[in-house]
């Protein structure tokens, strides 16, 4: 893949070069004025513009022209500043499913519609894109994370931030570094030899800040090698700015910041949240009793301004964006970016797409053919106008009379927050049971940080909040009503109230665990189909005073009649028996992938595997759909005709995957980590921390690099992925510098092709692993045609990190070059030598 192409989008595109890094004349008049309403700042505003004045944003400065900046959480949607349905987001596929197209110029195009999100809703900094790896498959926000690979990883980030950046919004590249597992995250102290660190950790920022010149990176909650990440400054002002040539604004990860001279001196130019920060009144203070000097203080405020500037929010600096791009078709991308994203692990005889018409009927069960998962748990949840499940997808694709639909199997038999047949709204009130405001609710779970209340609702003023509406059944039966989260309730259906209690603390070290944890029932009580009933759940606010950031972080929970598990299996079998084709969708939970927590293990929670095996039994020709955002066991997968990995899918996945289901698009995807045949085979399994510390002490070999150097064969390696039709490796030139790759569509369908070139060293004496993902290309192609693909090969894909020298260097001598289909699959090979 060559260097990422920059459109030229601010006036004055002349250019000059300054440490490495172009610069235009915008970018001189924007510094000139950046000057100049620094020299007008005193200590006190210049302090308080370091500091989060609130949970989303900085305080604006009239006098020099400067508005509010405000920032949203946004990987794959612009949530905004409020936790509400009432304004929707797009919500896209997972970061590991937009991995999964292994196309930079896609995650660009995702980028533009974000920005475009995050203009409407006044947002003007994501806290995006992740670009932490997949060390572990264990780790709990892996679906957050691009890649185990740190090329594919970077490459794609790269044009991520690059999209967003074009609509004229900024970017926070986070989390640097070395946030790779949820433990005790916010104070693990993550042990990384400098080796890995460079090679592996670091090297996705330093791709991202060469080939997209991000406007701010964040820094993580976490220790690495003994120093605070918001206090590091070998890895900020030396590494991150000194070396890269970084120019943008450091924010800290929220709540990260906790030393007010470490954390300035350690190059860290915003603490988030507000309002009480170690900034403020507390940097002023240091500056004058001598312990910061006050140019330090500059520094940090010339970077915020320097993003204001490029945001277009520093009045008299052009923004680094003169004309966003082209409106975006929300919808329409989302559905594009799934069916790209959805790898095609495994297709016997053709089994997919599937025949269309002509009377063949589909038997489609699973919960989450109902119920979609489309995005992961924790603070990059936003609320979509619509979701399209699969039901809905193919029920609206395939003939009326051809799909049935029963459950199968559910892979929770936990509460979850009351969504499904539920209307809520919360109605928050004083002492005196005088309403004091109220807002809807996207689902029960209630989570208002700082000042994202109701109108008219304080934190001095709240008494209690109700969570109160109508629940319409879906099924008859016994219904359990529950809560999560701390503090005293007291739950009522039905105008009856069935339980009044307080949850105290248990031995969470992570407010997300607390809150996204184990949740408890409270109550069941008998319930008809079809016929409504009240519901409330009212929460008693305590005293918050003393808190550094006031919060509400409470759910009402609810679980369905529970059928017998035997039961439900039956009844799929005879679905699959009486069907021409038997589509299984199975399904991690928010229990199980989220932030917060790490998983235990990777099998599938519930009866699901059961499921498919019975069903692959009475079926011949069943298709498992793998809704999960990282990998898990599929110990049923060669007893199967079809796997078909959505990840979570965005909006619009259910419409995406009868898209790919029935031939109208091709599943574009291929692996952006490997996959294991089971949970013993995973090379790196501790995330844990033993006191405080995480050893990583797998060094370089992570991913496919540990399979390889260990011999174990994966499910399915790096970069796999069937597609529709198939692919002819006619030659490979290479030189020093490039690769060219000749491919044949040798199928009867056009498609896509990911070539991916791998380096070998021959004779190895610099002890890297056996192979290594170099550089990669996407090539499109109709039946019978040929294309070539021209692939730069990156200086860094021959160099080392040299820990006695404290630099790069190239290890020259002979490599195997493989043009290959995926890191197990090998088409062509050449030798290289290089000095």
């Amino acid at each position: 893949m060559g260097a990422p192409h920059r459109t030229p989008t601010a006036p004055h595109s002349h250019r000059t070069q300054r440490g490495g890094t172009a610069v235009t004349d915008a970018d001189q008049v924007r510094n000139s004025v950046v000057e100049e309403a620094l020299g007008k700042l005193d200590l006190d505003t210049k302090t308080r513009l370091l500091a989060g004045q609130d949970m989303w944003s900085l305080p604006a400065v009239p006098e020099i022209g400067l508005k509010s900046l405000v920032m949203s959480d946004g990987p794959i949607g612009v949530r905004g500043v409020r936790w509400t349905a009432d304004d929707p987001s797009i919500a896209l596929p997972s970061p590991t499913a937009l991995a999964a197209a292994w196309d930079p110029a896609l995650a660009r195009r995702a980028g533009r519609l974000l920005a475009q999100e995050a203009r409407r809703k006044g947002v003007h900094v994501l806290l995006a894109p992740t670009v932490n790896l997949h060390r572990s498959p264990l780790g709990g926000r892996h679906f957050e994370c691009y890649s185990e690979d740190p090329y594919l990883t970077g490459a794609v980030g790269a044009g991520y931030v690059e999209g967003v950046q074009d609509g004229g919004v900024g970017t926070t590249v986070k989390h640097f570094v070395g946030n790779d597992a949820e433990t005790e995250r916010f104070t693990v102290d993550s042990v990384i030899a400098p080796r890995p660190l460079r090679e592996l950790y670091l090297a996705p920022f330093e791709a991202i800040v060469a080939g997209a010149r991000p406007w701010g990176v964040m820094t993580a909650y976490n220790q690495v090698n003994g120093t605070t990440m918001t206090e590091h400054r070998y890895l900020v002002n030396e590494v991150l700015r000194g070396e890269w040539g970084f120019d943008g604004c450091n924010v800290s990860d929220w709540m990260a910041a906790r030393s007010t001279t470490g954390d300035i001196d350690g190059g860290l130019d915003v603490a988030m949240p507000g309002p009480q920060t170690v900034y403020g009144p507390a940097l002023a203070e240091a500056v004058r009793a001598g312990e910061v000097p006050e140019s330090v203080v500059d520094d940090a405020v010339r970077n915020v301004l320097r993003l204001a500037a490029r945001v277009g929010i520093l009045e008299g600096a052009p923004a680094a964006v003169a004309e966003v791009p082209a409106p975006v078709d929300g919808e329409a991308l989302a559905r594009e970016l799934a069916a790209r994203g959805f790898v095609l692990v495994r297709n016997e005889n053709g089994t997919l797409p599937l025949e269309a018409g002509g009377g063949r009927t589909v038997a489609l069960m699973g919960a989450a053919a109902r119920d979609a998962r489309v995005l992961g748990g924790g603070s990059a949840t936003v609320f979509p106008e619509r979701i399209v499940s699969p039901l809905d997808g193919l029920t609206a694709a395939l003939p009326d009379g051809a799909l049935t639909y029963c459950l199968g199997a559910d892979p929770s038999d936990e509460l979850a927050p009351a969504d499904k047949g539920f209307e809520l709204r919360a109605v928050c009130r004083d002492a005196s049971g005088a309403v004091l405001g109220e807002g809807s609710l996207p689902s029960g779970q209630v989570q208002w940080i700082g000042g994202d209340l109701p109108a008219g609702a304080t934190y001095e003023t709240m008494a209690t909040i109700e969570v109160t509406g109508t629940f319409l059944p879906r099924e008859s039966g016994e219904h359990a009503f529950g809560t999560r989260g701390l503090g005293a309730f007291t739950l009522a259906v039905g105008g009856r109230t069935l339980w009044e209690g307080v949850q105290q603390m248990g031995n969470e070290a992570d407010p997300f665990e607390a809150f996204f944890g184990a949740p408890s029932e409270r109550a069941r009580i008998d319930l008809a189909e079809g016929e409504p009933v009240e519901v409330s759940l009212t929460f008693h606010v305590p005293d918050m005073t003393a808190l550094p950031l006031k919060a509400i972080m409470f759910s009402l929970l609810h679980l369905g009649p529970r059928r017998d598990a035997e039961e439900l299996i039956a009844e799929a079998v005879a679905a699959a028996r009486a069907a021409d084709t038997a589509v299984v969708v199975v399904a991690t939970t928010d229990r199980v992938e989220s932030e917060g927590f790490d998983r235990k293990d990777l099998t599938l929670p519930g009866r699901q595997d059961d499921l498919v095996r019975a069903v692959a039994a009475a079926n011949p020709n069943t298709v498992v759909v793998v809704n999960a955002g990282s990998p898990v066991e599929l110990p049923w997968r060669e007893d199967v005709a079809a796997v078909l990995l959505t990840w979570f899918p965005g909006q619009e996945g259910g419409a995406a995957l009868a898209d790919v289901l029935l031939g109208d698009a091709e599943p574009g995807g291929r692996l952006p980590t490997t996959w294991p045949a089971r949970f013993a085979d995973a090379p790196v399994t501790e995330v844990v921390p033993a006191e405080g510390r995480l050893e990583y002490r797998e060094g370089l070999f992570i991913g496919y690099r540990a399979y390889e150097k260990h011999g174990v064969a994966p499910a399915f390696p790096l970069g796999h992925g069937l597609g529709y039709t198939d692919w002819a490796y006619e030659s490979l030139e290479v030189t020093a510098t490039t690769a060219r790759v000749r491919v044949t569509n040798t199928g009867t369908r056009p498609g896509r092709e990911v070539v991916q070139v791998y380096l070998a060293p021959v004779g190895d004496t610099a002890e890297r692993p056996a192979s290594w993902l170099a550089a990669f290309a996407g090539v499109e192609a109709g039946p019978g045609e040929s294309v070539e693909a021209e692939i730069a090969l990156p200086a860094r894909a021959f160099e080392i990190w040299d820990e006695e020298a404290g630099g790069w260097r190239r290890i020259g001598g002979s490599y195997e070059v493989r043009a290959s289909h995926s890191h197990g699959d090998t088409r062509l090979t050449a030798t290289l030598d290089v000095s």
